[in-house]
């Protein structure tokens, strides 16, 4: 099979079990009708985070509509300013990119913390009128933050501590111009994952993505957003799986290997025991410890 190309548009912020790496192995998994004809009228992602997979695909297939959700207030808030502000959006970010380099190395922490601070109060605060400050605001944090995490604590704010980079990119203009394309005749929802049921139907591709089950007590980077996506919340999702599969759309799920640490644990194997089950090879990119960054495997579900 002909290897497909890469988005022209990446995502825009580092994401915790992003999927870029697996697009080669996804790729002979997606729809027949999608790979045969390059087209589907719907496409539905309802946990966008960074978008690795919704960026491929549409620069290599052609959807008539486009529903992307996102839990996460200020994530889809970003993604509309980038669709929407991007002028705007573009100005603040380079601006911030030029304040951080115009310190020298030991005064950018200072810098970071304090933009930290700012980006939280704006977001408790809650002001509609903030849009383009906090979206430029999550990027900048987002890249310049350790290991370019996105999480918050009970109350809400961000609280990754510095990265220490050298000279991280900060303001990619051409990369923010191509989102904008891909977004513009997309549908961006900050909603539960549900939501999807509302549209979805025998022409539709639904992609799933959630937080990934984790692997171990420390292992867990789902604090992405106030809240956490427990077991219970893995098979409410699974619930869904079910409403769409009745519907007749293809449906299509990533999540962690729980047999990458106990080979007797089949909590998704059980789980989806009606579906389609293959595991694919992925690394561990976001981890302390630089000794367990390697190759784990992931499943990938799916009804069709």
């Amino acid at each position: 099979m002909e290897t497909l190309l890469k988005a022209e548009a990446r995502p825009f912020i580092k994401w915790a079990g992003g999927k870029g790496q697996l697009i080669s192995q996804m790729q002979e998994y997606l729809p027949k009708q999608l790979l045969d004809t390059g087209r589907m009228k719907n496409y539905f992602e309802p946990f966008l985070g960074g978008g690795a997979i919704f960026f491929w695909l549409a620069s290599e297939f052609d959807f008539e509509n486009i529903y992307l959700y996102e839990i996460n207030s200020e994530v889809a808030n970003c993604y509309r300013t980038i669709r929407n502000r991007i002028n705007k959006m573009v100005s603040e970010l380079g601006q911030l990119e030029a304040e951080y380099f115009s310190r020298i190395e030991e005064k950018r922490e200072r810098f970071f913390y304090s933009r930290r601070t700012e980006y939280n109060e704006l977001i408790l605060s809650k002001s509609p009128n903030n849009s383009v400050r906090k979206a430029s605001l999550l990027i900048f944090l987002n890249k310049t933050c350790f290991n370019g995490l996105y999480r918050v604590n009970s109350k809400g704010e961000f609280n990754v501590p510095f990265g220490r980079y050298k000279k991280p990119t900060i303001c990619d203009e051409d990369n923010l111009n191509a989102v904008k394309e891909v977004l513009k005749n997309a549908e961006i929802i900050n909603g539960d994952f549900s939501q999807c049921l509302q549209y979805a139907d025998s022409q539709s591709f639904v992609y799933f993505d959630p937080p990934y089950r984790p692997l171990s007590r420390t292992a867990s980077f789902t604090s992405y957003c106030q809240g956490s996506f427990c077991d219970s919340e893995q098979m409410r999702l699974k619930e869904v799986f079910d409403k769409l599969n009745k519907k007749g759309c293809r449906v299509m799920l990533s999540n962690s290997d729980p047999k990458n640490i106990d080979p007797k644990d089949n909590f998704f194997d059980d789980l989806y025991r009606e579906y389609k089950i293959v595991r694919l090879n992925a690394t561990r990119m976001i981890n302390c410890n630089a000794d367990k960054r390697g190759e784990i495997k992931e499943i990938l579900v799916r009804n069709y």
